[in-house]
């Protein structure tokens, strides 16, 4: 499979909420590409890791499809997006006025403009610093209760305007979420994501 920066393996299209982060309850087309080398064992898409599973899709088919939904957003997710030149896919989203949002675990290079970026770092494979300077938001995902550690040593790493939130592992989300709670009380400049979607059961 040949991968250039007009074509993309497409998991999936959808037009949906964005259920996670900062722009919870947003409406926005999702592109989902496939391929992913960081491989979290808690990941709910594993399906999208490999990449010669997706056929590659023109970049002006997907923008063409993302143009006919109401909302002018469009969220490029995964797998891991940075693995694939994401130049041509937002030079044709805003020529048609639509905002670009990114969510990476930024352990690949950066490539596209991004209206918004949501950093994820992932411990297997470490992000890039440029991902940090950029990145409008960090989101944290707590596995275990040590995990706040962790989640402080990226905090520290981001820009100033960057926003910073803690969710749960979906599987462990009953037992996890008290002690996040309990965190951001002590600790303020943090506030808490849910995965909504899968609570109101959209994709």
């Amino acid at each position: 499979m040949t991968i250039n920066e007009d074509m993309l393996p497409v998991m999936e299209e959808f037009y949906s909420l964005q259920g996670e982060g900062y722009h919870t309850g947003e409406a926005a087309y999702f592109v989902r590409v496939g391929g992913c080398d960081v491989g979290c064992y808690f990941c709910d898409v594993k399906e999208a890791w490999d990449a010669a599973l997706h056929n590659p899709t023109n970049v002006y088919d997907i923008v063409e499809r993302a143009s006919q939904v109401p909302s002018k957003a469009v969220i490029v997710t995964g797998g891991e997006p940075m693995l694939y030149n994401m130049n041509k896919l937002c030079s044709l989203l805003k020529e048609k006025g639509i905002r670009t949002f990114l969510e990476t675990s930024g352990s690949s290079p950066l490539s596209g403009v991004w209206d918004w970026i949501c950093l994820s770092p992932k411990e297997n494979l470490p992000a890039l610093s440029e991902f940090y300077q950029v990145a409008g938001e960090l989101k944290m995902i707590v596995c275990h209760e040590n995990d706040f550690e962790r989640a402080e040593y990226h905090a520290s790493k981001v820009n100033a305007k960057c926003r910073l939130y803690l969710q749960p592992e979906w599987s462990e989300r009953k037992r996890l979420t008290p002690y996040i709670v309990d965190y951001i009380k002590r600790n303020p400049k943090w506030k808490i994501s849910q995965q909504t979607h899968k609570y109101i059961d959209i994709r």
